[in-house]
């Protein structure tokens, strides 16, 4: 966890140049091996070459061992290697020697027509010899068991010093390679980040409600994604602070006047000796209390609303049983049903009806439309629920009452924050519940249709859902 704490940077070079380094490194000892491998294979034809022509020029026509002109080309051997050369051609019993007769053997059988080769030392110095045997043609002494044994030797100080030099001439290469590759690859490290060096200047640099979008110009493939996410959280962030504000004007808007009206009917009440004025001033502000107490309940479950659309609300969606939570409703608002004196008739469905979504949302939406229907029905009056589905697909939820209904601008203008009907200019509300259904159908995927009552003659909604929906 301590290296990805670090700059980009340097976690780049760190892991970046040790293993170019490493493999560089590696690709030298490999490359310098194969150079001396290659090197010697070079030798050691030139050693076969030098062994072949002794071979072309011995002759055992006379009975016994003999060499044609040794030493000429020998010599000639030797301007080419610019080493001490040496040479043994022997009887394999050891009777007839040509050459140097001390030349070391190798220690395995050798196998007719087949070259050996191995280091030794020789006169005190290390050589490399290759040797062969073969058979005599005519045959030594009249024997054809006696075998000819031919041997080229040459000493290895040149040829070392000729592999030293170069190898130290292809490490210096490669090692000036890997400086101009640890270079590059620091510069190219160093111009990669940039980028991100600019992103974190720029966002430092800007002011608190500096929210533009980041440009991507110039970015790389890589970093847009990034700089495309942070776009994305600060969009989200302006819409959650200008909901805030909104919320704020809102509030200061609407319950300004319900505090200004408070304190006027207060001062009147304060100044007035008569007790039946005082009553009527404060029943009065009883009423403005209630109103501002339920318009501050909606502005503040809209605005709940509205912030669950940015939180992780979503992961506690699951199934939700409409008919449960039309249940729970109507155990809740029974007190003020009964009050009311209202005839309320609940029509279940035939089977549970399911939808995927969060159930407090779903729950604030049905409560605002029930609570608007017992709200604007009469006194005595009569609301209707009834739940069904309407395919495999979708389901309804619709409610009914038999209040004054609304008219065709106010069902077209529904749902706007603070407008309400003619039908509820003297009830006490703030104009939201509708918005507030609208906003919770408008996440979970739903739809609301404000339709004229056919039974009961008065507003009938209709909640659309889709059902098995997917948020």
């Amino acid at each position: 966890m301590k290296l990805f704490s670090r700059s980009l940077k340097s976690i780049l070079l760190w892991l970046l140049v040790p293993a170019l380094l490493l493999t560089m490194l590696t690709a030298l000892g490999l490359s310098s091996k194969d150079l001396r491998r290659q090197i010697t294979v070079a030798y050691d034809r030139s050693l076969v070459g030098a062994l072949n022509s002794l071979n072309h020029n011995i002759s055992t026509q006379s009975g016994g061992l003999s060499l044609e002109q040794p030493y000429t080309l020998l010599e000639f051997y030797e301007l080419t290697a610019n080493a001490d050369v040496f040479f043994k051609i022997a009887a394999e019993d050891g009777l007839s020697v040509i050459g140097n007769a001390d030349l070391p053997m190798p220690e395995q059988r050798l196998e007719s027509g087949k070259a050996y080769f191995f280091d030794t030392d020789y006169l005190g110095a290390p050589v490399r010899s290759v040797v062969m045997a073969r058979e005599a043609v005519p045959p030594l002494y009249g024997d054809k068991s006696v075998r000819i044994i031919i041997q080229v030797a040459e000493g290895i100080g040149d040829r070392e010093s000729f592999i030293n030099n170069m190898l130290w001439r292809s490490v210096g290469r490669d090692l000036l390679l890997i400086a101009v590759v640890m270079v590059i690859v620091i510069v190219g490290v160093i111009f990669a980040v940039r980028p991100l060096e600019r992103l974190r200047y720029e966002m430092r640099s800007r002011t608190i409600n500096d929210l533009r979008p980041v440009s991507t110009e110039g970015m790389p493939k890589e970093v847009k994604p990034l700089v495309s996410a942070i776009n994305q959280h600060m969009q989200r962030y302006t819409e959650q602070a200008d909901r805030q504000r909104q919320f704020l004007d809102d509030a200061s808007h609407q319950l300004k006047t319900p505090l200004s009206v408070l304190k006027t009917q207060l001062d009147y009440a304060l100044r007035e000796s008569d007790p039946q004025e005082v009553r009527e001033v404060l029943m009065s502000m009883n009423e403005g209390v209630d109103r501002a107490i339920r318009m501050t309940s909606q502005m503040l479950a809209l605005a709940r609303v509205r912030d669950s659309l940015d939180s992780q609300v979503w992961q506690d969606s699951a199934p939700v049983d409409l008919g449960e939570l039309v249940n729970e409703l109507v155990r809740d608002l029974w007190p003020v049903i009964r009050e009311r004196r209202i005839d309320l008739e609940v029509i279940p469905p035939e089977s549970p009806l399911c939808v995927c979504g969060v159930a407090w949302l779903l729950q604030e939406a049905l409560r605002n439309v029930l609570d608007n229907a017992i709200r604007y029905c009469p006194r005595e009056g009569a609301v209707s629920i009834s739940l069904m589905q309407l395919n495999d697909k979708t389901a309804q939820v619709v409610v009914e009452d038999s209040g004054p209904g609304m008219s065709e601008e106010d069902k077209d203008k529904a749902g706007t924050r603070f407008r309400r009907g003619k039908a509820g200019k003297h009830l006490p509300g703030a104009g939201l519940g509708l918005a507030i259904v609208s906003t919770i159908l408008q996440m979970h995927q739903a739809r609301m249709m404000l339709e004229s009552g056919e039974q009961l003659k008065g507003l009938r909604v209709r909640l659309v859902f889709t059902l098995n929906m997917k948020p």
